[in-house]
């Protein structure tokens, strides 16, 4: 089973979004952990809110930094933002590296409406990015 860390800031909207995703749309067949490379900041409400409407319930997701995995071996450690790959750790052992560009929709500014667009922009870019990720690298 191959084993992955996504990585973002905070560990509040991005990685928990790919986490879950490659654990649903692989159907459990990657083991996969998500983290902050910064600073661990509760899970986001709206998170939560535009996951729900994938069906898939998150609420109970706790933030982890990134240090609670440093000893680990992983197959791929993924970073989603700029400064999450400058300040993420070097990991023992061999992996592949891999980075996405993301912004944090936690840090748009805006009416509850707007924010919940972004949040679904978001959403559906990382799902998307994840299914391309499951099918280049053949996890299913």
């Amino acid at each position: 089973m191959k084993r992955i860390l996504i990585i973002c800031n905070t560990n509040s909207v991005l990685s928990q979004v790919a986490e879950v995703f490659l654990r649903h749309l692989t159907f459990n067949r990657v083991e996969v952990y998500s983290a902050a490379a910064i600073a661990p900041k509760n899970l986001h409400p709206l998170t939560a809110k535009v996951m729900k409407e994938q069906g898939i319930d998150i609420s109970q997701s706790r933030s982890k930094s990134v240090n609670e995995f440093y000893n680990d071996r992983f197959d791929f450690i993924i970073t989603l933002q700029d400064e999450a790959r400058e300040k993420c750790p070097i990991f023992q052992g061999s992996h592949t590296k891999i980075h996405k560009s993301l912004d944090d929709p936690g840090l748009v500014k805006g009416s509850d409406t707007q924010k919940l667009e972004v949040f679904r922009k978001s959403r559906d870019q990382i799902k998307d990015w994840v299914t391309d990720f499951i099918e280049r690298y053949q996890l299913i």
